[in-house]
C-alpha cells in the first residue's frame, strides 16, 4: 500500500512538471516514469516527500545530491530546481531561491507555474523571471542542458581511513574548476547513518580547501560526510559524496572493537559478506576468564552470525 501511494505521488509530480514546462519535457518525463530506478528520480521523489513533510533542510540536502548526479534529464533538472526554490522560499533564503529559479529558466525558459499554485511561489518566480530577462538571460543553455555547457567541477579528496572518538577530523582537498564557477566549499557531516547532516563552510583559497568535523560528532561506530563545491548563487556545482551516498570514516571504540558489551566483542576489520559476519572469534567471558589464576583456562569460540 505504501509503495502504491509513493508511486502515485511521483507520477502526479511528474505530471505537474509536464504541465508546467510544456512539450519539451514530454519525452524526458516519459523516460523518467519508465525508468523509476534512476538515481535522480529516486532522489527527487525523496526530496519532494521531505518538502511535503516540511523538512526543508533535509529536502535541500537530498535535492542537491540529485542536482550533481550526472545524466539527469531536462525534466528532472527542472523539477530539482523547482523544488529547491520552494524549499529556499519556505526558509526565507531568498538568494538561494533566486539562484534556483534562474537555474530552472536557464534550461527551460518556457517554464511557467500553473495558476493553481500558491501566489507566494508564483510571485517569486515571476519577479525573478523579470530580473533574469532584463539582465539578458544569463546562463541560458545552448543545447540540451546548462550543465553540459559548463566545464566539470571536480573535488579531489582522500577520506581519512579512521577517526579517533572525540577528536576532530581534518578534511582537506583541492578543486578542479576550469570554468571559475566555485565560490566556496561546504562540508556536511553527521554521527552514524541517520538524521540530518550538519553543514559548515570550509576555508577555500586558490583551489584548496580545509575544514574539520568537530570532535563532538566523532563517535563510534562511524561518521558520515560529504563535500559540495558551491557557486555564487549558493547552489552545488560539484560534490564528493552526497546525502544519499556519503563518505564514511570508521570510529573504533577505545578497546578496538565495534561492540563494548563485556559479554560480546567483535574485532574491527572482521569481514562481512552478504550481510553475514563470517568466522568471527568472540571472547568468552566466564569465571575462568575473570580469574586466570584459578587453574582454569579461558576459551574462545568461532561462530557464524546471520542477520
Amino acid at each position: 500500500m505504501l509503495a502504491r501511494r509513493q508511486e502515485t505521488r511521483l507520477v502526479a509530480r511528474l505530471a505537474l512538471a509536464l504541465a508546467c514546462h510544456g512539450a519539451l519535457a514530454t519525452t524526458a518525463i516519459q523516460v523518467a516514469v519508465a525508468q523509476p530506478g534512476t538515481g535522480a528520480t529516486k532522489l527527487i521523489h525523496k526530496g519532494a516527500e521531505l518538502y511535503d513533510d516540511q523538512q526543508y533542510e533535509e529536502s535541500i540536502q537530498t535535492l542537491s545530491a540529485a542536482l550533481v548526479r550526472p545524466g539527469a534529464s531536462i525534466a528532472e533538472r527542472v523539477e530539482i530546481y523547482r523544488l529547491l526554490a520552494y524549499d529556499y522560499i519556505s526558509l526565507k533564503r531568498t538568494d538561494e531561491a533566486d539562484a534556483a529559479v534562474r537555474g530552472l529558466y536557464a534550461i527551460d525558459e518556457t517554464f511557467r507555474l500553473p495558476p493553481t499554485e500558491s501566489p507566494r511561489f508564483r510571485d517569486f518566480f515571476d519577479s525573478t523571471r523579470k530580473k533574469w530577462d532584463a539582465e539578458g538571460k544569463p546562463g541560458k543553455a545552448k543545447g540540451e542542458s546548462a550543465a553540459a555547457a559548463e566545464p566539470a567541477v571536480k573535488i579531489q579528496h582522500q577520506p581519512p581511513a579512521e577517526g579517533v572518538s572525540g577528536a576532530a577530523v581534518k578534511i582537506t582537498g583541492t578543486i578542479d574548476d576550469d570554468g571559475g564557477r566555485v565560490r566556496g566549499v561546504s562540508l556536511a557531516y553527521r554521527t552514524g547513518t541517520k538524521g540530518r547532516f550538519v553543514a559548515v563552510g570550509a576555508s577555500y583559497s586558490l583551489g584548496q580547501f580545509r575544514a574539520q568535523i568537530p570532535g563532538g560528532a566523532v563517535k563510534p561506530p562511524l561518521v558520515e560526510y560529504y563535500l559540495e563545491a558551491i557557486d555564487k548563487g549558493g547552489l552545488p556545482v560539484g560534490a564528493k559524496g552526497d546525502a544519499a551516498t556519503p563518505l564514511r570514516i570508521a570510529v573504533p571504540n577505545e578497546g578496538g572493537g565495534v561492540f563494548t558489551s563485556p559479554w560480546f566483542w567483535v574485532p574491527v576489520g572482521a569481514a562481512v559478506v552478504g550481510g553475514v559476519i563470517a568466522g568471527i572469534v568472540l571472547g568468552a567471558r566466564s569465571s575462568a576468564a575473570s580469574n586466570p589464576g584459578n587453574g582454569k583456562s579461558t576459551s574462545t569460540v568461532t561462530v557464524n552470525i546471520g542477520e
